[in-house]
């Protein structure tokens, strides 16, 4: 501000092509000044202009409420006045600048293109193309709670308790201020429930521990974060319940000689459970089934005598066959003379070698007295 006096009374006030004048009378908001040159009779020095700078594009003025509500910056700046539950996002030639809060803002047209775009902040999350660039500036942090959804993954938006959205992959921002926003984040790849170590009684009282796993993924989002505090949590006592109400009504033995059948039972039996807690199973197995030390041995045991008796079995089912094929063979050399001399000469033969011995055979008598001797 440039004050020089001519004459007694007369005030000059110097304004630049870059420079807008606040003229004040008495304390009182008179009008803009354009730029040039500028003469005021101020004797007792009540005139003041407050010169400020159009290049910087915020126009910040204690009594900017009055310069603003007497239509002076029309043409010059862009007047927003922003309610409670308004939020403006400006931009400076092409460029994003700011998020703008509540309350009046001036913004100075005159050297930049300035583009303000209002937003209703009710709706609480805050969708635009340029998300990316808005959070990066400076005050986003002020302005947005922001949310990173991961690939595989769903985020279920809830606004004072009621669920509002589900959210895809991606960031995804709310604004402060305008309710209580919680926003889960649930899995749905596949998964893998462990069930292990539960100890079951059999239908003829036979405790044992058994482990199972169970494969599954979330098919409802919303059903299992609202239907049960922790899913997978109720997915394990979900199994657990199963394996006792399905092993329960089984002997031992039928437990262990149809493993897969009862597996494919307990599938069955959680998949219908899962379904109210908005999961889909996918498969279940028995991993382990553990006895007691004692019920081990003895079943060792049973396993040993079963082993022996069927060992026994095959040695009598052998003798005898060998029985039979002896007499089968006795019934044919006595009715065939001839087979059974030529019997005689091969028993001869194999005696012979072992003794070392020379027999000559000649007549039939001789023949018949060596095979006595023998």
């Amino acid at each position: 501000m440039v004050a020089m006096g001519v004459m007694v009374g007369m005030r000059k006030f110097k304004v630049r092509a870059h420079e807008r004048g606040l003229l004040f009378s008495d304390n009182e908001f008179q009008v803009l000044l354009e730029p040039g040159r500028h003469w005021f009779f101020d004797p007792l020095f009540k005139i003041r202009v407050d010169v400020v700078s159009v290049r910087n594009v915020w126009l910040k003025h204690r009594d900017l409420d009055v310069i603003a509500k007497s239509g002076a910056l029309e043409g010059q700046a862009q007047v927003v006045d922003l309610k409670d539950n308004e939020r403006a996002l400006f931009w400076v030639d092409g460029r994003f600048e700011a998020v703008l809060k509540p309350g009046l803002h001036a913004l100075w047209t005159v050297f930049h293109d300035v583009k303000v775009e209002v937003v209703d902040a009710r709706a609480v999350r805050f969708e635009h193309e340029g998300l990316a660039v808005i959070l990066k500036s400076e005050g986003a942090g002020e302005a947005f709670d922001v949310f990173n959804v991961e690939e595989g993954h769903a985020g279920l938006f809830f606004k004072d308790g009621e669920h509002k959205a589900t959210l895809s992959p991606g960031v995804h921002a709310f604004w402060k201020g305008q309710g209580k926003v919680k926003l889960y984040h649930v899995d749905l790849r596949e998964q893998v429930c462990d069930v292990a170590g539960q100890e079951i009684m059999t239908a003829d009282k036979v405790t044992l521990r058994l482990n199972a796993v169970a494969t599954y993924r979330v098919v409802n989002g919303l059903k299992a974060v609202a239907e049960v505090e922790d899913y997978r949590q109720a997915l394990y006592r979900e199994a657990q319940l199963a394996l006792r109400a399905v092993i329960g009504t089984r002997e031992l033995d039928a437990l262990l000689a149809e493993k897969d059948a009862v597996a494919k039972e307990l599938e069955g039996v959680l998949k219908n459970r899962a379904a109210a807690l908005g999961l889909e199973v996918t498969a279940l197995g028995i991993r382990d089934i553990i006895l007691p030390g004692e019920m081990k041995d003895l079943m060792n045991k049973v396993t040993e005598a079963r082993k022996a008796a069927e060992a026994a079995l095959i040695t009598r089912r052998e003798e005898t066959a060998a029985m039979r094929m002896q007499a089968n063979t006795a019934k044919i050399l006595e009715t065939s003379p001839t087979l059974m001399r030529i019997r005689e000469l091969e028993t001869l033969e194999k005696v012979v070698a072992k003794a070392n011995l020379q027999v000559v055979l000649a007549e039939k008598g001789l023949a018949d007295r060596v095979m006595k001797l023998l």
